[in-house]
């Protein structure tokens, strides 16, 4: 390797670095300022409103038990996951934990939908019309 080399790999090196401070000082949380704003998941089954949840800090489950199946929803840290569904896919269970307005677990062997739902955050909407 000659000396131009290693200093473009170490110039990289450095910004890739530096790219991943912010992430270090926040531990990989969302920020508090986020947490003013009221979000909601609304879960429902076969199209009908089964319960609104409010997204909170505080630990809650939600299970739901139909003729279709079984769901184990889970609330913690200002978001909403599913954890447990018996389900021949358990496509559902790999939706992860979903903390924004608009995001969305579905599980269609059961016919179970969460939508988030709340005030509309600054920033958001249509990014780009193409």
């Amino acid at each position: 390797m000659k000396r131009g080399d290693l200093l473009l790999i170490s110039v990289i090196l450095a910004a890739a670095l530096l790219l991943m401070v912010p992430r270090w000082v926040q531990g990989g949380q969302t920020s508090e300022k986020n947490h003013n704003i009221s979000l909601t998941a609304v879960i429902k089954v076969e199209g009908k409103v089964y319960q609104s949840v409010t997204l909170t800090k505080e630990e809650q489950t939600v299970e739901i038990r139909t003729k279709r199946g079984y769901n184990l929803i889970k609330v913690h840290d200002y978001g909403i996951e599913m954890v447990d569904a018996d389900c021949p896919d358990e496509v559902c269970l790999t939706f992860g934990f979903k903390t924004k307005k608009g995001d969305t677990i579905v599980c269609l062997p059961h016919r179970v939908i969460v939508e988030v739902e709340g005030a509309g955050e600054e920033g958001e909407g249509t990014d780009a019309i193409i």
